[in-house]
Parts: structure tokens; C-alpha cells; sequence
């Protein structure tokens, strides 16, 4: 009998490690869970991306998971919130490519973007489409260079958040052209504003600029990917259309604060993971020319190192540090 008992508790023991367990003992998640954002609620594939995840979450473990939108500051409200938040599972963060421009951007953060936080996954990648107003005289992207080298700041662009004016800022420093940047709180006022003719040209996704396209409200010149996009596949890749190499896509992935216990990151990377490539979202994005990814966390580090190091090249030579 007093084997039996042994051979039992040994049992729980090693199952009991089997479980992701919350820094004050039991189960993860017993309660609601937080992910915050830096996204104006609507505003961007990273907004559709985080909810979808949050709902797939909610479903598989029985707590809520709340969307949280602080946005503001290229990202780094929510993300300085996060950073500081207790490192116990219970606050999520989704980024965007602003996570890695940031670093080099800004001379002082109030966070460190490698050591305070820890990558979950890389969630999804969705390319941009290079659009004008019908005002613009130019139906190729090969005209608007002509374009704007013969009216060197005649053209403005809008953008919002640090990763849409960075590949805007590449397109200028490729080309040798000169356009005047005009800032925005959300990519939705930035289509906005496009569509009314009070600025010139803007990035954006297919899902977000394909219907005025398509009604004749913008025009499409260029796609930002290496590759076209399959819902526009008219529509030539800069790379192609004279800048060479050219390769910019829209990211989303998740981050905890650092010191969250290994369980706990193992089970939000499988259950993330999971969400991401559920049917409906992974359609949703390949709608707009995107990829869902879900890959390990250590492969999300590195990915984050290399895209860090490459963005403070192009700061540097656009010379946009802040203060």
C-alpha cells in the first residue's frame, strides 16, 4: 500500500508539470487575461488580428481575453505599459513593425525593447499598396518618380505610426525623390483624408484601400512585397518597377514582459500559434496578400534583432531621430 501511495503522488507530481501554473500556484489563466494594443480600435489589420486571437483565446480557455487599445506615441504607451506590467501571463501585447523602428527612432525610451519584454509569436505579415489620389497626374509608379523629382515637395504622404513613414522614407531615399510627411493618430483617418483629396499618397493594405481602388476614388500604383499580391495581381512590386531589392510588409506579434515563467510562455506560444492559423483568420489575410506565420519564440527573437538592425540603417540615413 505504501508503494501504491508512493507510485501515486509521483504521478501528480510529474502530470502537475504538464500544466502551465500561475506564479501564485494553480492553473494559467484562472482569471481574465489583457492584451493590450497600440491600434485605434478598426484601424488596421493589427486591430482584426488581435481580436480574432483575443476571441479564439477567450474560446479555448474559458476566461476572458480583452482587447485593451492604447494608442498613441508609435507604440510606445502601450508598450512602455506592458513592459511594466507584473510578469505573470495576465498582460498581452500586440505590436506592429513600429516595435522595431523604435529603438533606433527615439534617443531615449522608457523601456527596453529587447530586455523588457519577452516575443511570444509573429502572428501575420500583410504587404502594403503604394496608392494616390485621382488629383495626382501619374498612373504608374515609374511617373510618380518622374513626378516628384520635377516637383521636389509638391507631394505629401500621409502616415500612421513610425513603420508606414520608415517605408515611405526608404521609398525617398531609393528614388532620390522629396515628399513632405504629414503625421496621423490611425491608418483609417490617413485613408480617410486620401480618399477627400488632402494629401497626395499613402500606404496602405488591400482590405483597407482595394474598395476606393476598385471604385475609382484612389488609384494603385505599386505593392511594397517582394512578390504582387494575389487580390490585386495587375498591380506590379516596386522591386519590379525600378528599385531593385525593395521588400517592406506590415508584421503583428506578441509580447509579454520579461520574467514570465517558461510554462506559461510555452502554453501561450502553442495557443497563440493555434489561434493564428485558425481558418477564418488565415483567409482573412490571404484576402488582403498577407502569410499568417505562428513560429517559435526564439525564432520571433531573432527576427526582431534582425528587423531592429535594419530599420536604424534607414533612420540614420533619413536622419529622423527624436528626442
Amino acid at each position: 500500500m505504501k508503494r501504491i501511495a508512493l507510485l501515486t503522488w509521483l504521478l501528480v507530481c510529474l502530470s502537475s508539470q504538464a500544466y502551465a501554473q500561475s506564479p501564485a500556484g494553480g492553473p494559467y489563466p484562472s482569471r481574465m487575461v489583457r492584451m493590450v494594443t497600440a491600434f485605434v480600435p478598426g484601424s488596421s489589420t493589427g486591430d482584426v488580428v488581435a481580436r480574432a486571437v483575443a476571441k479564439r483565446l477567450s474560446d479555448s480557455w474559458g476566461q476572458p481575453v480583452v482587447v485593451d487599445p492604447r494608442p498613441g506615441a508609435g507604440m510606445v504607451i502601450a508598450t512602455d505599459l506592458v513592459a511594466k506590467a507584473p510578469p505573470d501571463g495576465y498582460t498581452l501585447l500586440m505590436v506592429s513593425a513600429s516595435f522595431s523602428v523604435n529603438p533606433s527612432l527615439h534617443s531615449k525610451l522608457p523601456f527596453d525593447s529587447i530586455k523588457d519584454l519577452t516575443p511570444i509569436t509573429l502572428t501575420s505579415f500583410i504587404p502594403y499598396l503604394l496608392v494616390v489620389h485621382p488629383s495626382v497626374p501619374v498612373r504608374t509608379f515609374q511617373e510618380l518618380v518622374v513626378f516628384a523629382k520635377a516637383k521636389p515637395g509638391a507631394l505629401n504622404y500621409g502616415a500612421a505610426g513610425t513603420q508606414n513613414q520608415l517605408a515611405l522614407e526608404l521609398l525617398k531615399l531609393r528614388t532620390g525623390i522629396n515628399m513632405v510627411h504629414v503625421a496621423y493618430r490611425g491608418a483609417s483617418l490617413v485613408i480617410t483624408d486620401l480618399v477627400g483629396g488632402q494629401i497626395h499618397l499613402a500606404l496602405g493594405t488591400s482590405l483597407a484601400v482595394l474598395p476606393h481602388v476598385n471604385s475609382g476614388r484612389l488609384r494603385g500604383l505599386a505593392v511594397t512585397s517582394a512578390r504582387r499580391v494575389s487580390a490585386v495581381p495587375d498591380l506590379p512590386t516596386i522591386a519590379e518597377s525600378g528599385v531593385p531589392g525593395f521588400d517592406v510588409s506590415a508584421w503583428n506579434g506578441v509580447f509579454v514582459p520579461a520574467g514570465v515563467p517558461a510554462s506559461i510562455l510555452a502554453k501561450l506560444n502553442a495557443d497563440i500559434t493555434s489561434a493564428v492559423k485558425a481558418p477564418e483568420l488565415r483567409a482573412r489575410l490571404t484576402a488582403e496578400g498577407g502569410d499568417v506565420v505562428g513560429n517559435s519564440s526564439e525564432e520571433f527573437a531573432r527576427f526582431i534583432r534582425d528587423d531592429i538592425a535594419i530599420w536604424a540603417k534607414v533612420v540614420k540615413a533619413a536622419g529622423l531621430r527624436t528626442e
